[in-house]
């Protein structure tokens, strides 16, 4: 399927003015219907009162659980909607009742705030955190995994699909073909490649997936969704609930909902709610395998470009890598990168990894890069031309 890239330039209104936006992988450029769904609401809340304004939409809010669901292979009642990415992993995260001694599987690129809903499962309730190490690629060691699993005991294989930090992708769907087959919950998070990627629930087999609206997705900030298999929902029980999430049968009795808005909240920013609905619809319309085919390709042309440069240094790992580019430039700072492009009107990030379980094996510090779609090749060259006359200041 072939984009036209004009017309979703076109469409974008971040794309004019010529601002070269690489930092899809923090919070993307949003079209022009995310932003109308978001601003016409917002507009008629001004007019009419937020709960008139919510009424009116409520088939739009509605409707918005089988946009995501389609997004993913999912069922509407599998959708719960949540305000980003950290809330709908810590809602399933912290939903699972572990017991002492349960192991936890993850990998050595996972995310700093999972980390710390590790840190708090093993004091809270003696669960046991182990880091399967990686492969020679970089991504996590199957043979690893298969071997951990098969000792016994796991109750939770926890993995992200894309590092925030780094350009591989994990073998998602092995990873919980060897959960499911050990009898191990599989919760993914999917923050950095739902709206780059093509996700499917069924065929990467997970039984929880945490997602973001405002990174790839293209959707505003302060929103996000969380995928609940239906045959583990009666598992969970979430970590706090109110008149959204449950019904109150008696003065020490309440009934959780049968579907996954169980971990819901009732008051929800409604504007975000149908901005990131627009996302959805408009990723489907241009098309997922397009989109990741696009993605791709552009990170490639960038690693590429990146790798011949002097002096600077790519640090992508995997066998498959995604649109992210991280890479460092002897003598400058990521910091000091991430300046003096932004005086070139191209946006690029400092990525962090505010804890690592790899200890310290890569640079903590690095610039990130990340072209979409609606990028063109002529911004990936821009891009690799502006880092390779960097010179120490």
């Amino acid at each position: 399927m072939t984009l036209d890239i004009d017309r979703l330039r076109a469409e974008t209104p971040g794309c004019r003015d010529g601002l070269v936006h690489f930092d899809n992988a923090g919070s993307s450029l949003q079209p022009r219907p995310v932003v109308d769904a978001v601003v016409e609401h917002l507009a008629l809340e001004a007019r009419a009162g937020g709960y008139v304004a919510a009424d009116t939409a409520m088939d739009r809010l509605a409707a918005s659980y089988g946009s995501l669901a389609r997004l993913i292979g999912a069922h509407p009642d599998e959708i719960a909607y949540v305000e980003n990415a950290t809330r709908a992993w810590d809602l399933a995260f912290h939903a699972i009742p572990f017991e002492p001694g349960d192991r936890i599987l993850t990998t050595t690129s996972e995310y700093a705030s999972n980390a710390l809903g590790f840190i708090a499962a093993a004091r809270r309730r003696g669960a046991r955190v182990e880091v399967v190490p990686d492969d020679e690629h970089g991504q996590i060691s199957l043979a690893e995994l298969a071997a951990a699993l098969d000792r016994g005991g796991v109750r939770l294989v926890a993995i992200n699909h894309v590092p925030t930090h780094d350009g591989l992708i994990n073998p998602a769907a092995e990873v919980g073909r060897l959960a499911r087959a050990a009898g191990a919950r599989y919760l993914l998070d999917a923050c950095q490649s739902v709206g780059q990627l093509a996700v499917d629930v069924t065929e990467i087999g997970c039984d929880l997936l945490s997602a973001t609206g405002r990174k790839f997705l293209r959707g505003p900030r302060g929103t996000g969704f969380l995928y609940v298999r239906r045959d583990v929902l009666g598992e969970l029980e979430p970590p706090f609930v109110d008149l959204r999430a449950a019904d109150w049968t008696g003065p020490d009795s309440y009934e959780l909902r049968p579907d996954a808005r169980r971990f819901e909240t009732w008051e929800r920013h409604v504007a975000g709610q149908l901005g990131q609905a627009a996302a959805a619809e408009y990723a489907l319309a241009v098309g997922l395998g397009a989109i990741e085919e696009r993605t791709l390709k552009l990170g490639a042309r960038l690693r590429a470009a990146l790798g011949e440069l002097p002096g600077v240094t790519v640090h992508d790992r995997g066998l498959r890598r995604s649109g992210i580019v991280t890479c460092t430039v002897a003598g400058v700072t990521a910091g000091e990168v991430v300046r003096r492009l932004a005086e070139r009107r191209i946006n690029v990030r400092t990525s962090e990894q505010t804890y690592r379980y790899d200890a310290g094996a890569r640079p903590p510090h690095r610039v990130r890069a990340s072209p979409h779609y609606f990028n063109t090749e002529d911004e990936v060259d821009l891009v690799a031309e502006a880092i390779a006359g960097l010179k120490p200041e």
